[in-house]
């Protein structure tokens, strides 16, 4: 979303905290493929943050097959923000949804990912990443909608 209809959250953890469904388009724009994620994103209680545990079925290519991802969100520097890692450890990016809004950046070997994140109400937000390197340029639009 564009345009400044953001929905401020004072607390990116407490936001995001339960049981999201998920839905994701991976578009090749090098290319004419595009792929199609659907499944469920648990942000259940972790110490200092909150474990990400996705789960569902990602198709590619006309191949349907399961596909996981687990994540950290913890708390970050300023209060009201999350510092994104992944199962790992490693850092993946900074999140603050307080304006409703955030652009964040990952280096990952010659490819740079830029995500921007936008929340539309107390019960909906999306990232869209672009992915630009040397053999990859990509959008992955995700979209989440608060279950229960």
């Amino acid at each position: 979303m564009t345009g400044g209809a953001w929905w401020p959250v004072a607390d990116t953890l407490g936001f995001l905290a339960g049981r999201w469904r998920v839905t994701r388009t991976v578009r090749d724009l090098a290319g004419v493929d595009e792929g199609y994620f659907a499944g469920h994103t648990d942000f259940g209680p972790l110490d200092g943050g909150l474990l990400h545990e996705e789960a569902g079925e990602f198709t590619w290519q006309g191949v349907t097959r399961p596909a996981t991802r687990t994540l950290r969100f913890m708390a970050g520097a300023e209060p009201g923000t999350a510092d994104v890692r992944f199962a790992d450890g490693r850092p993946f990016h900074d999140l603050d949804l307080r304006s409703g809004r955030h652009i964040a950046g990952h280096p990952c070997a010659a490819d740079f990912y830029r995500g921007e994140f936008t929340v539309t109400d107390a019960d909906r937000w999306r990232s869209v990443w672009r992915v630009g390197g040397p053999k990859k340029d990509l959008v992955l639009t995700t979209d989440y909608v608060r279950e229960g």
